[in-house]
């Protein structure tokens, strides 16, 4: 009876620490992670030393929290939304109560705010600014996300601007590094800002469906899944188009071949990948909305090591 009654808890747990993982949207956990790691490896090789890696591991960890806070406030206002858009998400499809959903996103909210404190004034600064647009964007009366423009400006004001300013103020007031924000940091910042504006109309493109009936106004809806499709396309383009003359042109500290080589490479493909997209397959859309996502991380792993190669 003991062994059934340990292996019923363990079943127990292993299923609610993956409710828990969906719950945390694990493409915006790991998208956070690799920024935090990029935005590190970059203030090192502009200042030739390393901040520890106690204090990288504070700023993950402030960073996870305020992320799970922020997903887990939108999936607790778009219950009804995720049941016809997201129907795998936990409180959507009952795996999670709604009184738990609130649990963990006051306690990630708290968290992030407190280890962010103790981080330093940079770290505080970044969790509180993404934290109170995050809640602009899901809680109503505000709740930003009703408006297309208002929704992507906080999505990639966040994602662009707030994390790698911020992160790499952080990492170069630890440093105790006087210098400016250097020719990089805004090369990948203006990167990730357009970057995360393809991502934010894309992500409604495979939501039609639920958007259209609780009347949320997306650019999917107002211009047509097509529309937007090309649009995210060529804004997406923009952004490699623009690396690769960064490179060219010797615009930043990065070694210029592999810049150029890696984001052509990394063009070329997406092109590739979009031809096969059928916008009638709400799956096809959703799998290349995730690929988008893979391009994102594969960007902060690209760029410091442009950096650290120059």
């Amino acid at each position: 009876m003991r062994q059934i009654s340990k292996k019923g808890s363990f079943n127990f747990l292993g299923g609610w620490l993956y409710a828990f993982w969906k719950f945390s949207r694990p493409h915006t956990i790991i998208g956070t992670t690799l920024s935090v790691l990029g935005l590190y490896l970059i203030a090192s090789a502009t200042s030739s030393s390393f901040p520890s890696l106690g204090q990288l591991f504070s700023a993950w960890i402030a960073c996870l929290c305020g992320n799970v806070y922020i997903v887990g406030l939108n999936q607790l206002e778009d219950v009804e939304i995720d049941k016809i858009n997201k129907p795998h998400l936990p409180i959507a499809a009952g795996e999670f109560t709604r009184r738990t959903g609130q649990l963990i996103v006051g306690i990630a909210g708290i968290l992030a705010l407190a280890i962010a404190w103790l981080g330093g004034p940079f770290l505080l600064g970044l969790v509180t600014i993404s934290l109170a647009i995050g809640t602009a964007y899901s809680l109503p009366p505000i709740r930003l996300k009703q408006f297309p423009f208002w929704a992507a400006l906080c999505i990639f004001s966040v994602r662009g601007a707030v994390v790698n300013l911020g992160l790499f103020l952080h990492f170069n007031w630890l440093l105790q590094t006087n210098k400016g924000i250097p020719s990089t940091v805004w090369v990948l910042t203006v990167f990730i800002v357009v970057f995360t504006f393809a991502i934010a109309i894309f992500k409604d493109i495979p939501d039609m469906e639920g958007d259209r009936l609780y009347n949320i106004s997306t650019f999917t809806l107002q211009l047509g899944q097509k529309a937007v499709f090309n649009l995210a396309l060529w804004v997406l383009t923009v952004c490699y188009v623009g690396m690769i003359l960064v490179g060219v042109l010797r615009l930043a500290e990065v070694n210029p071949v592999f810049v150029v080589i890696t984001h052509l490479v990394t063009l070329g493909l997406m092109w590739f990948k979009s031809k096969s997209v059928d916008l009638q397959d709400k799956s096809a859309i959703a799998k290349f909305y995730q690929f988008i996502w893979k391009l994102f991380f594969v960007e902060y792993l690209i760029f410091p090591i442009a950096c650290l190669l120059a």
